[in-house]
């Protein structure tokens, strides 16, 4: 049996309520209560599922593997001053007051 959009957003609410899972929606007038994911959506749209054509969910799954580390290691974002993840977490071991021991 074939069911439309419109009738799967209430199978999911219904699988979700199932799961023991609650729906939190945007707020009427609140779009911005989305824009953090809609971005991400569109970034790993755009460098990831657009980028190729993949024949097995695992290709899809080992490329999303690096494009996070890359993204979560060696990119850098605005949010850090330009910096990657990894330069702002060696910023603060070098002015940590506690010492790592070995």
């Amino acid at each position: 049996m074939y069911y439309g959009p419109e009738f799967l957003g209430e199978a999911f609410t219904e699988w979700a309520k199932d799961q023991g899972m609650a729906i939190q929606y945007i707020q009427p007038g609140q779009p911005n209560q989305n824009a953090y994911i809609e971005r991400f959506n569109r970034t790993f749209r755009e460098e990831v599922l657009d980028q190729y054509l993949f024949r097995r969910l695992e290709d899809v799954r080992e490329a999303a593997w690096w494009w996070m580390l890359e993204y979560n290691e060696e990119r850098p974002h605005d949010s850090l001053g330009d910096l990657t993840p990894a330069e702002v977490r060696q910023q603060y071991e070098e002015s940590s007051t506690f010492a790592l021991c070995a």
